[in-house]
């Protein structure tokens, strides 16, 4: 949403063309939780959203958010719930302070993650995955980077079926492909094209680093064209010189000629 584009008094598009969300106080915008229990775990939801929403930074169709309060029911504030990451096809790219299923077209978040932390207990994710399933989520994702544990469900029909080896797995819907080597902490999530995903911080980083290739390569290739402009210097004195040799001898077996004598 631009600085030009006044808040709506109904959800829908601004100016700008982005969706842009009137806050309602019946739906509060926090459940009064932290995003995350622990450094570990705010990494991995950071990186999982960022790198959904660079993967379709292009779709102006596809909303992606992380720990944002999902409202299901309409006029029922409890029944809500705030995915660490959360994408939803069909839908345009904009401001919420709450995603309100009744106002999203009836759209649920097809592809869900969740990341454990010290906090979380077996009961409370089984909760959660039951309750995906109930709302129709497609695809579901549960990482434990305390073990590097991933898992997945897919939608077959009406209930969400276990994937039975996530490592290699390739999303339907993402078009990602999830690596999940036994190290802890060590889930490699793949774009299509095989780029990982990385934080913000971490894109900085690779960013600033091909800079200093860059900075690298080219003052190696400023060196090597110097030596090459010596080089051919060089050479050039040297075919002068060579000429001038030339010139001399054919001088001097000119004045033996003209002396009578043989050059040869």
């Amino acid at each position: 949403m631009s600085t030009a584009d006044p808040p709506p008094s109904a959800p829908g598009l601004a100016p700008s063309g982005l969706y842009v969300d009137a806050r309602d106080p019946t739906y509060p915008d926090s459940d009064g939780k932290p995003m995350a229990e622990s450094t570990q775990q705010f990494d991995w939801i950071v990186t999982i959203e960022e790198g959904l929403e660079a993967l379709f930074d292009a779709r102006p169709d596809v909303f992606v958010a992380g720990d944002l309060l999902w409202y299901y029911t309409e006029g029922v504030v409890r029944d809500c719930v705030a995915p660490d990451a959360m994408v939803v096809f069909g839908r345009p790219k904009g401001r919420r302070y709450s995603y309100r299923q009744w106002l999203e077209g009836g759209l649920a978040p097809q592809v869900v993650f969740e990341v454990y932390s010290h906090a979380n207990t077996p009961a409370e994710m089984a909760r959660k995955l039951n309750l995906y399933d109930r709302l129709g989520v497609e695809e579901y994702y549960e990482y434990d980077p305390r073990g590097g544990s991933l898992k997945g469900w897919l939608r077959d029909g009406a209930r969400m079926r276990p994937i039975p080896e996530v490592d290699g797995w390739r999303s339907p819907r993402l078009g990602v492909t999830f690596e999940s080597p036994p190290e802890e902490d060590a889930l490699v999530i793949r774009r299509p094209d095989g780029t990982p995903f990385v934080t913000a911080v971490q894109a900085m980083r690779q960013r600033d680093e091909e800079a200093r290739r860059a900075d690298e390569e080219a003052r190696r290739a400023d060196e090597a064209e110097r030596r090459a402009r010596a080089e051919h210097r060089l050479a050039d004195a040297a075919h002068r010189r060579a000429e001038e040799a030339e010139e001399r001898a054919e001088r001097l077996a000119a004045m033996l000629r003209e002396m009578g004598l043989n050059p040869d």
